[in-house]
């Protein structure tokens, strides 16, 4: 038997002791009261006959005690304190790691709307956990095979070049090809690194007033070489606006939201962005056309692991909506997506 077992029974122990301590103590008054009325009431009288029927009568009360506090203690542990008993064990369970258990409430528990509160929290924070464990183990599965992918063309490509025997252009080619791989191992790294960071900030710093037309501007040049070889249209709706905000941060959003928006733009489709102003707020929209996420989807793209487009068909790691997310809300913003008709926006809304 070990530790935990022992000290569960010891305590059961206990709790039988005290109720028969108590249930004792209610019988005894009881009875008490019982001789007080008998006697006030004539039916019995102070003389030595009453000594044998009082000692019998203590006798008869000591030795009802006895299944009374049994019965009380048995009814205490099997029906109150069952619930309570089948959370711990659930909690316990949910610690080992078993993210499936669940917690149910009996008919007579339903009565008591905070133990109900309690079950449905319980539940919904063991979904919660499955959940999650499902996307990091789908993460694992899906990181490793997108940080393999290019290792094994680096390795392949550099194999070729060491053999000799290439042109000029074909060196070249087969370079660039080694570059453009080791640049996608960088970026997934660097996302991963980024989500870790901004997931354990919790106060925004470095906050600048800066030019936020600029800066969007500056990362549509920055991933040029991505949208320009797929003749993809970019149409920039805004004028000049300032923003008081963490620079670096929000230009991992854009670039997150603007590489998401030409991974999955058909060639010759159009992306947009849109910028408008309000007293109070600032809104970003990133449009691109050609394709639906869909709606099943749609809640799930911001957690973290998530990949909507589960056949990988398109380069991603699941981290870089996570990344937009947080670093909205460490701003004090939000972040939202709708998809239809072969149109998706994503709007980034930050506090002026």
């Amino acid at each position: 038997m070990n530790r935990e077992k022992k000290q569960k029974h010891f305590g059961l122990l206990l709790m039988f002791i005290l109720v028969l301590f108590i249930a004792g103590l209610i019988n005894s008054g009881i009875t008490t009261l019982a001789v007080y009325l008998l006697v006030r009431n004539g039916v019995l009288t102070v003389s030595s006959h009453v000594v044998p029927d009082a000692g019998r009568l203590m006798l008869f009360n000591a030795v009802l005690s006895i299944p009374i506090g049994l019965l009380v203690a048995v009814t205490v542990s099997k029906f109150p304190l069952k619930p309570i008993r089948d959370l711990i064990d659930g909690m316990d369970s949910l610690a080992s790691g078993d993210f499936k258990t669940r917690v149910r409430v009996g008919k007579i528990m339903r009565r008591y709307p905070a133990f109900v509160e309690v079950s449905e929290s319980f539940n919904k924070m063991a979904e919660e956990l499955e959940s999650t464990e499902m996307l990091r183990s789908d993460f694992i599965n899906n990181f490793s095979h997108e940080f393999k992918t290019p290792i094994v063309s680096i390795a392949g490509l550099a194999k070729v070049l060491k053999r000799g025997n290439l042109s000029q252009a074909e060196q070249d080619q087969y370079l660039s090809a080694i570059e453009e791989e080791s640049m996608r191992l960088s970026y997934m790294a660097t996302n991963v690194l980024s989500l870790t960071k901004v997931e354990n900030q919790t106060i925004l710093s470095d906050v600048t007033e800066y030019n936020l037309s600029e800066q969007i501007r500056s990362c549509i040049l920055l991933l040029e070489n991505k949208w320009s070889r797929r003749d993809l249209e970019l149409q920039l709706e805004f004028g000049e606006h300032m923003i008081a905000a963490n620079e670096e941060l929000l230009k991992q959003v854009w670039i997150n939201l603007l590489d998401n928006a030409v991974k999955f733009t058909p060639d010759g489709h159009t992306i947009q962005v849109r910028i408008s102003e309000t007293d109070h707020s600032i809104t970003v929209d990133v449009l691109n056309t050609g394709s639906e996420i869909p709606k099943e989807s749609q809640a799930k793209i911001f957690n973290k692991f998530y990949q909507a487009d589960e056949s990988h068909a398109t380069q991603g790691n699941g981290v870089g909506l996570a990344i937009v997310k947080r670093i909205a809300q460490l701003h004090g913003g939000t972040v939202a997506v709708s998809s239809e008709n072969e149109v998706t926006v994503f709007t980034v809304e930050l506090p002026k």
